[in-house]
């Protein structure tokens, strides 16, 4: 993928999270004001779309992200090629394991360390969004190197 397209891919992944790439890495790592129940929800949410990219269901993956993310891609068809092109450790993870909630600007983001299917490690931001009845859905996701550069 041209690396324009990829960039545009990528900002419009993020939504409005793109702005504050830089947020997760460099925030003091700690858990969010956010309830036990609520917590597992989201991990139920990020396991599900996960395990919909592994079964290459898209409408199912889909599903999970937010109302703003279905409405800049459209279709099922159109999200899961970005995830497929730019997005590979989320995609075809060999290893995943959950750590902690970062509240930055506001925003909820669940840090996961993900081992891509290359065996190159990387901490995926999940941009968390509370719906109005109350559920959780995927506003975006930021790949940075453990370190904290953004991919």
């Amino acid at each position: 993928m041209p690396m324009t397209l990829r960039m545009g891919a990528l900002i419009v992944l993020f939504g409005g999270a793109m702005a504050m790439a830089a947020a997760p890495a460099g925030a003091q790592p700690g858990q969010a004001p956010v309830p036990a129940g609520d917590r597992q929800a989201i991990r139920k949410v990020i396991r599900a779309q996960m395990d919909a990219f592994r079964r290459d269901d898209g409408a199912a993956a889909f599903s999970y992200a937010s109302p703003s993310i279905r409405s800049q891609f459209q279709t099922p068809e159109r999200f899961m090629e970005i995830v497929r092109r730019g997005y590979r450790p989320v995609y075809r993870p060999r290893s995943v394991k959950f750590l902690e909630l970062i509240e930055t600007g506001g925003q909820i983001f669940q840090k996961v360390w993900v081992l891509g299917p290359d065996g190159v490690p990387v901490n995926a931001y999940y941009v968390m969004e509370r719906q109005p009845g109350g559920g959780w859905k995927i506003g975006g996701c930021i790949l940075a190197r453990p370190g904290g550069e953004t991919i």
